[in-house]
């Protein structure tokens, strides 16, 4: 099992202090330097914590794909992620030029993750129309399977029913230098959690996440979901590779643990740990998964069984968020080593 950070690029998600380049660098590195697989930025144009119990106005945040870029610049080990990229942003002939581009920049280690879209006030901000759930959903699918196409070296024209691509080429492409052979362009992930995107990753994605976990039972139905869409489609489900997001938070013993959680409390946005919004600490052990070492590795140990290939950890109780850089050093010299 690989270990992903959800890194800290949102005003409060770093401790409670306003994003800086500085900040999310210095975890990045942190993270490689601890044994994380990889680091992953989320996109967003703003966002805001309302539906987490927090404050609605607007949090500040570092862009995706020009925090991607310069992590690629800054780090050397780490595979780099977006978890995941809005398709309404960007046309996926573009994305798939930006993919080959970084994916050689940064010597193979870019990992495409590509989403349908949520924040409605971001849209509307941006002037960009925010169709339903089911329009953005096949819109991602025409998207994904244009990027996928485009990175494996064809040139492509594509009719659908929301893209129309005429002769697009991406050159140089990740075939332009040595990749192994059973990873010849970056994969692409689709992230979600209903049917309809569970049937389009199954379609058309290397694979698939689902962030964030609460109960594994949940996952696990989820999964059996996916299990059976690739079965639908005739596709072994073991070439679906899976991923989960999941905020953690992991003591040496009760003491610490303890601790470490109030000093989360501590530096979260108001309302979040609250009794109005129900996060209690024994609610927040039923949201995420927390506990001593020994505990945490049997939860993701259990994740394991079941098939997930990575773990992208948030230390933190809102997305992306890191209470203290500790937690990341705990996690890397205890939790990591048990379950690689």
């Amino acid at each position: 099992m690989r270990f992903g950070l959800a890194l800290p690029h949102y005003d409060t998600s770093l401790a409670g202090k306003p994003v800086s380049w500085s900040g999310v660098r210095d975890v990045a590195l942190l993270a490689e330097a601890s044994g994380f697989s990889s680091v992953w930025v989320s996109d967003h144009l703003f966002l805001d914590w309302s539906k987490y119990g927090g404050p609605s106005d607007p949090q500040g945040a570092l862009e995706c794909w020009t925090t991607m870029t310069a992590l690629a610049g800054a780090t050397s080990k780490v595979r780099i992620g977006s978890l995941a990229l809005c398709n309404d942003f960007r046309n996926p002939a573009l994305v798939a030029k930006m993919a080959a581009t970084l994916d050689l920049m940064s010597g193979g280690r870019l990992d495409l993750g590509m989403g349908g879209g949520w924040y409605e006030p971001e849209y509307r901000a941006a002037g960009i129309p925010f169709d339903g759930a089911g329009t953005r959903i096949r819109r991602l699918g025409e998207a994904v399977e244009i990027v996928t196409r485009l990175l494996a070296g064809e040139e492509l024209s594509f009719k659908g029913d929301h893209y129309t691509i005429e002769g697009a080429i991406v050159r140089p492409g990740p075939h332009s230098f040595p990749r192994p052979p059973l990873n010849p362009r970056p994969p692409v992930f689709i992230g979600g959690k209903g049917d309809l995107l569970i049937r389009t990753a199954a379609k058309a994605a290397d694979g698939w996440n689902f962030s964030w976990i609460g109960s594994a039972e949940a996952y696990f139905e989820r999964a059996a979901y996916a299990r059976q869409a690739c079965e639908n489609l005739g596709r072994d489900p073991a070439t679906l590779h899976r991923s989960v997001g999941a905020y953690v938070l992991v003591g040496r013993d009760e003491r610490d643990l303890e601790r470490r959680y109030g000093r989360l409390v501590e530096r979260t946005p108001k309302g979040v740990f609250s009794a109005s919004s129900g996060v209690s600490w024994e609610g927040f052990r039923q949201r995420g998964i927390a506990g001593t070492v020994s505990e945490v590795v049997g939860s993701l140990g259990k994740l394991k069984d079941h098939g997930v290939e990575e773990v992208v950890v948030t230390l933190g109780a809102l997305p992306f968020q890191l209470s203290d850089e500790e937690d990341v050093e705990l996690f890397g010299s205890e939790v990591i080593p048990a379950l690689a």
